[in-house]
């Protein structure tokens, strides 16, 4: 039995085909989409060379799905984007994009969190199959880094939105010092 939070190890071959060495099978960019859209991190490297391939394929994925119509990244940004590989704001973009992910898996769990508490559809079937693709969804797009909320709540409403105050002022001062190191790099 395998554990779901090791990373499932594909190896390229010179053929350039991929073989998922659980399953001791060949499979596809869309099998190790599927991989990563039920919750599973993978890991490609070259056979021959050792190299990490992961980055390589995972952006090669996104490509197709954005050229198939699943566009989920805007113009704006996939330019600004190409104009920091070519800027010295390219040392800030990760940190800004993690950042942002990270606000965005934050405040979607708050919301599906939410969602359980107030409305009884949540107690629907379904839901958790909702909450699960989600969750996948984030671990996805945050490179394996997002965990699911804690069990563990605050139970006083007040300390809550106090804490959930605090979080939205620090996160907007971390965004106007990113704004304005990416201003004074662009000058």
């Amino acid at each position: 039995m395998t554990d779901a939070t090791t990373p499932l190890l594909i190896k390229r071959y010179a053929s350039r085909r991929l073989y998922n060495t659980e399953t001791s099978d060949y499979v596809t960019l869309e099998d190790i989409s599927g991989f990563i859209s039920e919750g599973r991190d993978v890991k490609i490297i070259d056979l021959k060379s050792g190299d990490d391939l992961t980055r390589q394929y995972l952006l090669q994925i996104v490509a197709e799905r954005e050229s198939k119509g699943e566009s989920v990244l805007p113009v704006a940004v996939l330019t600004d984007l190409v104009r920091s590989y070519t800027s010295q704001a390219s040392s800030v973009v990760p940190q800004f994009l993690a950042m942002s992910f990270d606000m965005l898996r934050d405040s979607q769990s708050k919301v599906v969190d939410n969602i359980t508490k107030v409305n009884p559809i949540a107690q629907m079937p379904g839901m958790e199959a909702f909450r699960s693709q989600q969750e996948a969804f984030f671990k996805a797009m945050t490179g394996g880094q997002w965990t699911p909320p804690s069990a563990e709540k605050v139970e006083d409403p007040k300390v809550e939105a106090t804490e959930s105050k605090e979080d939205l002022d620090a996160i907007k001062t971390q965004l106007a010092d990113l704004q304005e190191k990416l201003s004074k790099l662009s000058k």
